[in-house]
Order: C-alpha cells, then structure tokens, then sequence
C-alpha cells in the first residue's frame, strides 16, 4: 500500500506509469474532465477500454415540468457540477482560459467513441469512488478519489488542507472492487447508458455555434440569478388578456413591443413607471398598447395631458372615423393637468364637482416632466399635491405611467418627484422594491453632487458620457428598474431595419435671418428689445407702490411659504413682469402682427390702471380697493405661458389709499407712451413690407416648384403663437389656392381656431388626416375624402407632440423656441420611422442678430428668478443648473445655426437618461426560456462567430464575457452587472467598448447574433482556417489577457480619481492580479 498526497507524489504521474497498452481502466467518480484527458491523453489512448460510473444520477433524461408548466425534456442532474464539469471544473478555469477547449473536446470526443463506455447510477444508493487499473503487470486501485480531473490528478491546486489517496495493489484488495464494479456494471436495474450524451456534450465544445445560442446563454448566465423575479407570474403579462391580438398591439414595431412589455413589468412590479423614448420613436402607440392589456382586465384608466395635447387622446377614445384602434374598445378618461384640484365647472365632458378622482387603477400622464416640480404653498393645494393626495393615494391602488422625451432637466429631484408619483410618495415601500442598494434620496443626491461637480468645468468639457461614468452604479440601476428609454441610434443601430424601416436621411438644416422691414420703416430688433427692457412694467407689481408704513399688512395677505422658505408677493409680481417682458419679446421674434397685437393690449391695461388712478384721485375718495393680476406659482417655469391667451390667474386686493400713487401714475405713464410709440412704428410694417413673411412666401413657393422627393408639396410651418398662424393663414393661403391649386389649412388645438380653405369639416382630426394622408390612413377614416389632399399645414405647438405628419418632408419653425427641445419636437413629427421621403428638411428664421446676442438677450429677460431664498430650502445648486441649462440651450442652437439638428441625448452639456436600461435583454431571455426552456448546465468557454458592421461602429474584433471568480470584488464600484464582465477589443488589442458600457456591448451582442439561428458557414470557415481548426489559439488568448488588463486598467483609473475623496478605501480594497482571477463564460468573435 503506498500514500499519494499530490503534493511531492501525484495521482497523474502514477497513473501514468500503471496506465499502458492495452491496459483496462475502471472508474467510479462524481466528475470527469476533457483536461485530465488532456493530462493522460498519450496513456488513455492505448487502454484496450475504460469504464467510468457517476455514482449519482448525470445525464439521465427524464421528463419534467420546468418552472413555467410547460412539459420539456431536459437533463435531470441534482448535481450540475457533475456535467459542465466535463469541461473543468472551478479548478481547471486557467485551462479553460487558454482556449484550447475546441481541440481537447475534439480528440476526447473521438477517444470515447472509440474506447469509452459511461453510465450512471439510477438509484438512490451509490457506489464508492475509486480507480481500477489493470495493465499486464497487476492491478491497483486508488482511493478515495472525487472526480477525474486534473485537480484530483494533482496537476492543478484545489482548496483542500490537505489530501491522502491511498494506491493498493493486493490482490483481495483488487479483486474485491473489480468484482463489484461488475456487478454494478453489469445491472441495468441501476446504471443506464450515457455515452452518447457525454459525447454530444461534449461536441458541443467544439462545433461551431449559432450567435442566436451563444447570445442567449450568455443572457442566461448574467441573469439567471434573477430569473424566479424575471419570469415570476406576478410580474409578466398576462398573455390570457389576449392584447396582444389587439389592433394596436399589431401596429407596433417590435422595438413598442418590446418598450410595452417592459413598461407593464415595470407598473406590475414597481407600480410606476417612465417612458422616455426620444422624439419620433412613438410613445403616443407605445402607452396606447399598455393601455389596451389594463382595459382588457377591466381596469379604470385615466389620461392627464397638457390641455394643448388634449386631440391626442381623445381621438384614441371616441367613436370618430380617425380613431384606427376603436375595435380595441380600449376606454379611458382625458382631462388636463390644469384641471386638477378643480372641484367645479366642465372639462372635456366630465363635470368636476361630481367627479371621482380616485377611482383609477391606472393613470397615464403624458409630459409628465411638468410636475417636476413638488413645492408646496401656504394654504393651497397644488396640482403636484392634488395628484398624490387626492388620486393616487386614494381610493384604489394606482399604478402610473409617465411619458416625457426630458424627464429630467438638469435638477435630479425632477425625477425624483416623478418617481414619487408611482408611490405616493411612500419611499419606503419603494426602496424596498429597488434592486439598488441605496434609496432613492440616496441615489439621487449622490448623482445631483456629481452633476454640481461636472458643471464647474469648463464649458467645453462637460461631454455628456464623462457625466455618466461620474455618475454611482445605483443611479444607472434606478433607471434600469423604473425607466424605458430608448434614443433612435439605439433603435437604428440595433433593431433589425428591414422590419422597422428607417428614419428619413436628414438634410442640413437652413437658416435664414431676417430684419423686421427695410431700416427706413423701422427700428432694427436690438433697438426694440432695448427699448421693451426699458418699460417699467409697473402695472403687473403694484407691490412695488405701496407705502412703506403699509407693506407688513400686505405680505401678511399674500406672502406664502414654500417649504422653509417664504415665496414673497413682491418676488411674484417680478416673476409676472419677466413673464410679460418674455412674452412681448417672443412675440416679437415670431412676427409683426402678432408684436403688435401684444402691444396694444398690454397698453390697454396700464390705460385702464392709469384711468382708474385718476378716477380714484378726481371723487376724493378716503379708499378704494381694486383687484389686481398675479400668476400661479406653478407658472413661473412654463415655457408656454401666455397672458393674451391665459388671463389672470389670480387676484390681488390693494387700496389704492396704501400706494405712492404719484410715482406709479409717472411709471404707467412712461410705459403707456413708449408702447403707444412702438405700436404706431409697427403699424407701418404692412405684409408687403415684412421681410420675414416675403422671405416665407419665397421658401414656400420655391418648395412646391422644386421639390427635393418626387412630386411631394406637402409644408408644414410651426408657430408659437395662434396670432402668428393667423397672420400667416391670411397671407399665404390665397396666394397657394391662387397660384398653384393648392389647399392651406390652419391648426390652433380648438377646432374653433381651426381653418381651411377645403371643403368639409374643419376638425383638427380631419385636416391632419387630409394633410398626411398615408401616416394617418385617410382612405379608412374619410373614404368620402381619398381625393382631397392639404398641402400646407400652418399650426401651433398643439400638434408639435404625438401627432405622425410623416407625409411631409419639410418643417419650416417660423420662430425659434427658446428650448430647442420643443425644435426637436416639431421636426419630430416628420423624421419618422416608416417615413416614405428619402430626405426631410428643417429650416429655422432667427432675428438678425448673432447668436451670442440673441443668447445673452434671452439670459437677461429670461434669467429665472430665485424665488425662494436658497439657502433656507438647503438647494445648492439652483445657480448652477441655471447656467448649464443656459449652456445647453446655446449649444444646441448654436449647432442648429451651423447646419447640424443634435437629438437630445447627443448633446454634451445635459443629462440623458437613453439607453440605459437592460429591460429588452431580461425580455429576450424570457421569451427564449418560455420556447427552449432552461439553457441549463451549458458549457462555458463556447464561441459564435458573426460579422462586423462599420455602419453601426462594429469593427473587427472579439467580446468575451468573463466572470469575476471574487463576487465580493465589484471593480470600481461601476460595473452593474457584476460579477460578470464584458469588454470589446478590435483585433489590434484597442478597447472598443470597456467593462463599464455593458448597456453597448450587449446591444451589439443582440443586433450581431440574435437572429442568426444558424452558425455563419463563410465566417466559421475563415476562422477555423486562421485558428487552425483551434490548435492556434495565440492571438486570441492574447486578446483575452488584453481584456483583463483593459479592466484593471480602468479599475486604477477610477481609484485615482476616487483616492482624494473624503472616505474613499480605495487603499483598502481587495485587488484583481489577472485572468486567474477570471472565468470566461462565452466569447464572440467579429469577423
């Protein structure tokens, strides 16, 4: 009897000296591994045969019923080491990582065919491990013995203490375990045949793989872990509602189907959830098809919109012939943001005194980026606490979806305060429901300091990316769970575009900048702005005016707290004055006319107030109290704020006998005459004299003449301002019908400020229809119609959002909208997927000025206010979300002035929240369990090879994706998908997307390989060739130890700009030496 410690003595040299010619071998072991045939292979391809046993069942085929009731066949192993340790076990990773798996299963594949028998036990007793060798000089048996692996052969270190394999030769000793492996052996009561199973296994290895497979067990093994909560019946749709056989489920490209399916996982699990997809991507459908499962199982729906987007909804909800999906039956309720906490009066056709607010189990809230704001007010309800108290925390319990293309504007809280929509503001249950680690407040704060720290560079280098990688790990998996946001590179670069289509090619955008009139009929724009920032503006801030013995009694009316703060009547009354100074300001960069209008009426009222002043002074009155105009707290951020259009929203009672009457009466007097001034100067500017309306007309004409896609006429022309779509109506309508037989329509949002020159209705459904008659299916909703075409469409920003005007190929923005998200927002609606235009074209008027002028009037008039004393709200960084939201609007226009239209979350300078989430890979995976089953006990090491795509930044290269063998060590905190790791590298060894953009990787991993169901004959044929059908694995084990070293890499990247920070233990963390300390998991080669 001798000792065999595999130490200084090792089981494989010994087995090599006993393992000969002819020799017979019989094993009973728990494992067996390609690399200990590796180890022996020049011995174990002499033996006459050998038998090896599992001692507990391996391989045998039963039937069962998987996690999803569904029956399948699959390999029943109660132990999967058993099985993928036929490729190494957790010892054997080195080996497996100098990727000579492909030849070692090849050569231990045809060995077993040709001298290998396995079996496995069947019962639930088992046998002793041990190996019998018998060669022509005696016999042995070595014991105790776990698996036949290099481990246990000694070649490669374990964690065992220690070990003690015992080898005998004696011969009652020998005969005892021969005799009872025969009998064993030899009963098929207990052991079943599995060598064909081991050999399929096996080849697997070294066949070539379709990408379809490897994609999806390399989805598997990054979230398995996860798959109980992925599939779990409380989460999924329920496919039984049979919404998926709606008419807008079929209407939906598979990138919506996709956004639905997540969206519904995301309310059933999170109970809220945000749908950001950019401009273009159609989030209108998307909700729509969310919409249709919770009406399918009886579920009260109510949609919140803007006012102006009202048409949106509705023609989704009544019985109209424009309403495509009316055989859904999908019902809801419309109302608008501003109605709520109304408690009287009609909207929409409901009547708010009796309505029931919260009896809704799903409320949908398109732009729901307008209740960013969540600051409440002394004695008043706000929309914002409306909303939670009275709809969503209410009554039943109410899931929320949010749909906004900018859910977040440069303030964290803003999502935040979205975010607690979905909970009623109970951040407790939520957070437990997170997969993050921190709480939402957490999170966010975090992300809100590192976006304050990013803000203090320089202008020129805050790129948007350097942003994300500062931001925590738990702010990506935040949005991963609450958000679908996807951007149109994203959909273009990844989707397959022979099932989507693809968006029109973009022509650059043309500028064209234009005085008011010839300089001897007017002042130039700098002269006006110069003379509007002038005005007093005294009759909007008769705070201003009061005596100074009097002013207590009115900021105790009026005066109003905010937090801890107090929002004082004075700083709203400056609010309104900015409000109105923007408001003439915009009006008149859009046009004369409506300039002109803006001025009279604002003179009419400091006329009235002048009156009343006099009248006061002339009947020697001891008082009187006069109301005078405030605005709403929650207007002081809207964009779209009108008071021509919005009136007063609020009152203010003032005695005159409080007031310094002498200097307000000098203040409305200075103001009524300059306005008077203005208005008489602009009345000499006639249409014939506008040169901006003459540069229109010639735009316009030119178009129809040439047209740049065959035969197509059809403009659209935007406007801020119903005033401006009036004037322009007037204008060009005639002269088009005259001209060139073509029909005008205007859109205001209500049909009442609707016009054409058409026959027929002029509902806003039907002149969209006849506008864009392919995008909207003319033929099925107004068949009486089919030979009636409008041409050109003079509209405000009412259908600027959710409308598809595709038919069209030129949007013309006659002013420019001081946010330019609102310029990509009306060019969305003709760069659309499933446009027929090869091109489409934007052109933009600007005032004639230069950009930096145009910018830095803008800052002066619109610098927003600090209405609340920032250091009493505890919000350091109002200052400076102002001046990046300034440098972003700069950016973007100044982009858009030299020819190039950015999509949002392209432009550096802001905070993106596209393409962040992992949704549509979890969804993949589902769907691929729910047809195939499990992928369980597959092999690791397995590769696919698919082709490189230049057009969509995918170079010639290969993508390994590795696991983390120290779970504990998440290298730089940053990577969310650990322990699992994913690097790109071109063939040059050049990192092409590193271990942190795990969102890209797998995007490209899904675009190369998800469809390909077959492996790609001419591309495995080239790399067989280069590998030398693997025996020539060197360049690719190179680029495997480049992939590790790009990690560490940037693991000392990230430590060095986190070394300095207070608390960092970067100096304490565990350390990665290299790729031992790795598993590779799958590798996909790109050719």
């Amino acid at each position: 009897m001798e000792l065999i410690d595999n130490k200084v003595r090792l089981l494989g040299d010994d087995l090599k000296k006993e393992i000969g010619r002819g020799a017979k071998v019989k094993i009973v072991a728990s494992y067996f591994s390609i690399y200990a045939f590796e180890a022996l292979k020049r011995e174990l391809s002499e033996v006459a045969e050998l038998q090896f046993i599992f001692p507990t069942p391996a391989f045998v085929q039963q039937s069962v019923k998987d996690k999803l009731k569904k029956e399948t066949r699959e390999y029943f192993i109660p132990k999967h080491l058993q099985e993928t340790s036929l490729y190494g076990t957790e010892f054997e990773i080195r080996l497996r990582n100098q990727l000579t798996q492909k030849v070692i299963a090849r050569e231990c594949a045809e060995w077993i065919r040709a001298k290998v028998q396995f079996r496995s036990n069947i019962t639930e007793e088992r046998p002793q491990n041990f190996i019998y060798v018998e060669n022509a000089r005696r016999k042995a048996i070595y014991m105790p013995i776990e698996g036949f692996t290099s481990v246990d052969l000694g070649y490669e270190k374990n964690n065992m203490m220690f070990q003690g394999i015992m080898k005998n030769d004696e011969d009652s000793y020998t005969k005892f375990f021969f005799n009872q492996f025969q009998n064993i052996w030899n009963d098929h009561t207990k052991l079943q045949d599995v060598t064909q199973a081991i050999v399929d296994y096996i080849s697997s290895a070294y066949t070539d793989n379709s990408p379809k497979f490897i994609y999806f067990i390399t989805l598997y093994n990054i979230f398995s872990e996860f798959l109980d909560d992925i599939m779990s019946e409380d989460f999924m749709p329920n496919e039984g509602t049979g919404f998926k056989n709606s008419l807008v489920w079929q209407k939906l490209y598979s990138f919506q189907r996709d956004g639905a399916i997540g969206v519904i996982q995301k309310l059933e699990k999170y109970n809220g959830c945000i749908l950001a997809d950019s401009v273009g991507l159609g989030k209108t459908f998307t909700a729509l098809a969310v919409m249709k499962y919770y009406a399918s199982r009886n579920k009260n729906i109510l949609v919140l919109a803007p006012k102006k987007l009202a048409n949106n909804w509705n023609q989704y909800r009544d019985n109209v012939r424009t309403n495509l999906f009316y055989k859904d039956r999908i019902h809801f309720d419309v109302l608008y943001h501003t109605d709520l906490g109304r408690m009287h009066g009609f909207s929409n056709g409901h009547d708010l005194s009796k309505f029931n607010w919260d009896n809704y189990d799903l409320v949908v809230i398109d732009e729901s980026h307008n209740f960013r704001n969540a600051n409440s007010y002394r004695d008043k309800e706000t929309r914002y606490d409306f909303l939670i108290n009275k709809v969503l925390k209410s009554g039943v319990r109410t899931k929320v979806l949010m749909l906004s293309a900018t859910p977040v504007n440069n303030r964290f809280t803003d999502l935040k305060n979205q975010l607690a929509l979905a909970y009623g503001d109970d951040y407790a249950e939520f957070n437990e429901r997170l997969d993050t680690s921190k709480s939402v407040d957490v999170v966010l704060s975090n992300a809100q300091r590192a976006f304050n720290e990013w803000t203090k560079l320089p202008k020129e280098q805050r790129k948007a990316a350097d942003l994300m990688s500062r931001l925590d790990i738990d702010f990506s998996i935040l949005l991963d769970n609450v958000t679908i946001a996807r951007s149109r590179k994203h959909i273009t670069r990844y989707y397959d575009s022979s099932e989507i289509g693809s968006f029109p090619t973009r022509r650059k955008p043309v500028s064209y900048y234009c005085d008011i009139a010839r300089k001897e009929d007017t002042l130039s724009y700098n002269d006006i702005f110069n003379t509007l920032m002038g005005l007093t503006m005294g009759v909007y801030a008769p705070m201003n005016y009061i005596l100074p013995s009097r002013i207590s009694k009115y900021e105790a009316l009026y005066d109003t707290q905010v937090g801890r703060a107090t929002l004082k009547q004075v700083n709203r009354e400056k609010a309104l004055q900015r409000l109105m100074t923007i408001n003439m300001l915009k009006r008149l960069e859009s046009c004369v006319d409506s300039f002109r209008k803006t001025v009279r009426n604002i003179c009419d009222v400091n006329k009235r107030t002048y009156d009343s002043i006099i009248q006061f002074e002339n009947d020697h009155a001891a008082s009187r109290t006069l109301e005078f105009s405030q605005i709403d707290e929650e207007t002081f951020d809207d964009e779209d704020f009108d008071i021509t259009n919005d009136g007063t929203l609020g009152k203010v009672r003032i005695d005159f006998s409080d007031m310094d009457l002498y200097l307000w009466k000098r203040d409305l007097k200075y103001d009524i005459e300059t306005l008077e001034a203005l208005y008489d100067l602009m009345c000499y500017v006639t249409p014939e004299k506008d040169l901006k309306l003459q540069k229109l007309i010639e735009i316009v004409e030119d178009k129809i003449e040439h047209p740049f896609n065959s035969e197509n006429r059809k403009i659209l022309i935007f406007s801020a301002f119903a005033d401006t779509t009036n004037y322009l109506y007037e204008n060009l309508a005639p002269i088009l019908l005259e001209k060139y037989g073509l029909y005008s329509a205007r859109i205001q949002g209500a049909s009442s400020g609707n016009a054409s020159n058409i026959c027929g209705e002029k509902d806003t459904d039907r002149l969209l229809t006849l506008f864009s008659p392919i995008s909207k299916e003319r033929d099925v909703a107004f068949p009486e119609d089919k030979d009636l075409n409008i041409d050109v469409l003079i509209a405000t920003d009412c259908v600027s959002e959710g409308q598809n005007l595709q038919d069209c190929d030129i949007c013309i923005n006659y002013d420019i909208h001081w946010n330019p998200v609102r310029i990509v927002q009306r060019f969305g609606r003709i760069d659309r997927i499933g446009s027929k235009n090869q091109y489409i074209q934007l052109v933009n008027f600007w005032p004639n000025v230069s950009l930096d002028e145009y910018i830095n009037l803008n800052a002066r008039v619109e610098n927003r206010m600090t209405l609340v004393d920032a250091t009493a709200t505890g919000d350091d960084n109002i200052i400076a979300s102002e001046q990046a939201d300034l440098d972003y609007r700069k950016e973007q226009l100044k982009k858009l002035q030299e020819g190039n239209l950015q999509d949002l979350e392209d432009v550096d300078g802001s905070i993106t929240i596209t393409d962040l989430g992992l949704n549509e890979f979890r969804m993949d995976m589902v769907a691929y369990i729910k047809e195939h089953g499990e992928p369980k006990n597959i092999a690791h090491g397995l590769y696919c090879v698919v082709r490189h795509d230049d057009e969509k930044n995918i170079p010639k290269g290969v993508i390994y994706v590795l696991k983390n063998r120290n779970p504990s060590v998440n290298i730089g905190d940053k990577n969310r998908l650990h322990p699992y790791y994913l690097v790109y590298l071109d063939e040059a060894g050049n990192v092409v997307r590193n271990h942190m953009d795990v969102k890209a990787i797998l995007d490209i991993l899904r675009t190369t390989c998800k469809h390909h169901t077959e492996p790609i004959a001419d591309l495995c044929r080239a790399y067989n060739r280069e590998t030398k059908d693997g025996y020539k694995m060197d360049k690719y084990s190179r680029l495997l130890d480049r992939s590790i070293e790009s990690i560490i890499d940037v693991k000392e990247a990230n430590d060095l700009d986190a070394l300095f920070n207070t608390g960092s233990d970067v100096l304490f963390s565990s350390g990665i030496q290299g790729l031992d300390d790795f598993e590779l998991i799958t590798f996909v080669v790109i050719k």
